[in-house]
């Protein structure tokens, strides 16, 4: 069989798998599918090479995924990813518009030649984030669940460190005008965390702090537009009043070089 004949067969069988595949030699791409040219929204491996620059730099350097950081010494990306335990072969890849994928890595070796599949998990995992979400609600609330945050919050620092802004959060004080205890009040706690999270963004976080304590956690690029959220809790607070509740709001912003553990420590005080 000629081998031109042969190379259309084997691009027509990787054209028509919907994983992302590219094949290697010499760490240098030498074929790639259309799920591939279609994701970095290229028409063929000749203007992907003109335009992307080393493969590895595709990865987004976010701790959560491999990256080309976490590569071990002077061992190639391939071999590094191989040493991972399977459930860690996990790298996101942007488009073109920007757009975060995750993927799981595949990679099979032939002699000099380098099979890598990346399979697109972002709906996977958005799946298993939000099951873990409803298994970290507070029931009587449906805020997050202190022990939630807890457990995350190292990661959430991680994302703002990422992203370049810090942390912040409102403490919100509610209480009772005839001095009942809120935590007995279901339907008021409820109302309460639907009034707050009205508000938030998605990737702000409403926590259950305490019987009668809500923690709004949020990132901000300046103290300034920490102090915005402030003024638009205090507004909807105002705006339609639960009836027989009063609040109280204080704001805490994460210090330069401030480690999250501290950060949590002064939220608690």
């Amino acid at each position: 069989m000629r081998e031109d004949v042969s190379l259309a067969i084997i691009q027509s069988v990787v054209d028509s798998q919907k994983d992302l595949i590219i094949i290697f030699y010499n760490d240098e791409p030498i074929l790639v599918n259309g799920a591939f040219k279609e994701f970095f929204s290229v028409s063929s491996l000749e203007q992907y090479k003109s335009e992307f620059g080393s493969f590895v730099s595709n990865f987004v350097p976010h701790p959560s995924y491999f990256h080309a950081d976490k590569i071990n010494g002077s061992s190639s990306w391939f071999d590094t990813v191989l040493e991972l335990p399977e459930i860690e072969r996990v790298v996101s890849m942007m488009t073109p518009n920007y757009e975060p994928h995750a993927f799981s890595v595949g990679i099979n070796k032939i002699e000099e030649y380098i099979i890598v599949v990346f399979t697109d998990i972002t709906q996977t995992l958005i799946k298993r984030i939000m099951i873990e979400n409803r298994a970290n609600i507070d029931a009587k609330s449906g805020a997050y669940a202190r022990n939630y945050f807890l457990q995350i919050a190292q990661s959430y620092q991680d994302a703002a460190v990422f992203n370049e802004k810090i942390m912040s959060a409102v403490l919100i004080q509610v209480s009772k005008k005839d001095g009942s205890n809120l935590r007995d009040d279901e339907s008021a706690l409820k109302a309460l965390a639907t009034r707050f999270k009205s508000i938030t963004r998605q990737d702000d976080m409403l926590i259950r702090w305490s019987d009668d304590t809500f923690l709004l956690i949020y990132l901000v690029d300046t103290v300034k537009n920490a102090q915005i959220m402030l003024k638009k809790l205090d507004a909807i607070s105002k705006s339609a009043e639960i009836k027989g509740v009063e609040y109280d709001f204080t704001l805490i912003v994460q210090n330069d070089g401030e480690s999250i553990k501290t950060f949590i420590k002064r939220v608690g005080s």
